[in-house]
Parts: C-alpha cells; structure tokens; sequence
C-alpha cells in the first residue's frame, strides 16, 4: 500500500508538470495545438483535454461527486486559455484532496461505473491513486513526444527534479 506522503508528492509533481506543459503548449498556435497528429486524442489539444478529463473522472470517484461524460475523448474546452484555467483549479483540487488522505482512507475499497467496460468495479483507494498519476504519466508521455515531433522541448520530466525534492544536507 502506498503512503499519504506518496499521494501528496504526486499531487505536487503533477502540478508542477502540468504548469511545465501549458507554459509550453501557449508558446504554441492554435494550429499546432489542435492539428492531428495521430495521436490516442489527436492532438496536443486533444491530450490537454483527455488528461483534465481523465483526472476529475478519477477525482469524481473518489471524492464521491460523480463527473458526468459521455466518452474519454470528450473535448471538455475548445478554448486553450479556458483549458488552462480549468486544469490550474483541478490541480489545486487534486492537491487538496490528496494531502487531506490517511492511511485508513487509503485502504478503504472505492466503488465505480468504469465507462471504458460499462460494469461496476471495486478496488482499494490506493490503488486508485496509483492508477490516478499513472494514467497521468501515460498521456504526458505522449505529450512529450507530441511536442518533440513539431521541434519543441518539454524540458525535465522526472521527479527527482520537483522543486524542494531534494534532501537538505545534513
């Protein structure tokens, strides 16, 4: 079973990857956002959408407020700026959620409607918030390579570089 510090590392990693990629993505055009490069979502804009998608489907799980989608490649915001608004309060939510956890919630069994198979699923919470970042990875993943195809790069990926990471010296 993983730890509540685990989750909370992974929270601020994510945020700190998430503010890495828009930064990157605005640099951008619409064009080269939005244009199919035969990605799982098409796009870089695709991939943005899928990920803010993919995170407060998860969230709504396990905070017990359902979100409501018709499909993993619904287009949540045809804007980018709106997109990035949104994915900012998601992340601030996601960091919240994940430094409020304890070891008993996290071994607590979370029940969910998966819309990929249409049938109820129950697995232990920790499991679902290692599934939660994973999935994050995957598609950041593809972003990157997404990003690198038209000339651009991501910069640092890993978590041992999130700021504040590193032990101080003793």
């Amino acid at each position: 079973m993983i730890t509540p510090a685990y989750a909370t590392t992974m929270a601020q990693y994510n945020k700190w990857m998430n503010e890495s990629q828009y930064r990157i993505c605005a640099e951008l055009t619409d064009e080269e956002r939005k244009g199919d490069r035969g990605a799982s979502y098409r796009s870089i804009h695709g991939t943005l959408n899928h990920l803010l998608l993919g995170d407060r489907l998860w969230m709504g799980r396990l905070t017990g407020t359902p979100f409501a989608v018709s499909s993993l490649d619904a287009e949540l915001y045809h804007d980018f700026e709106e997109l990035r608004r949104e994915r900012e309060k998601t992340d601030q939510q996601i960091e919240e959620w994940m430094g409020s956890l304890t070891e008993e919630a996290l071994s607590l069994p979370l029940r969910f409607t998966s819309l990929t198979f249409g049938r109820e699923h129950v697995i232990a919470t920790w499991v679902a918030v290692v599934h939660f970042f994973n999935h994050q990875t995957h598609h950041r993943g593809q972003l990157t390579t997404l990003l690198h195809q038209i000339g651009t790069d991501f910069g640092l990926v890993d978590l041992v570089w999130l700021p504040g990471i590193e032990l101080k010296s003793l």
